[in-house]
């Protein structure tokens, strides 16, 4: 049995870090949060491809991390 949310007719929200200039654009899905307890990302210039699912948990970890600096900017 699969726990790999299905992401179809999800409503997905471009982070406010992604650049208008088409480059590194990460969208996410809060509705699926709220759903199946899952935060999907995904890389906006494939859509139609894979999305990771992250806890909740480690999805809050990830944003603390980078709004604090833990992690180098590429």
């Amino acid at each position: 049995m699969s726990h790999t949310p299905d992401p179809t007719g999800t409503a997905w929200i471009k982070s406010s870090y992604s650049g208008g200039e088409g480059g590194n654009c990460v969208e996410w899905a809060p509705s699926r949060l709220a759903v199946q307890g899952t935060v999907p990302v995904r890389d906006s210039k494939n859509p139609h491809g894979p999305a990771l699912a992250f806890t909740p948990t480690a999805w809050t970890a990830f944003i603390t991390a980078i709004r604090t600096g833990e992690l180098p900017s590429v």
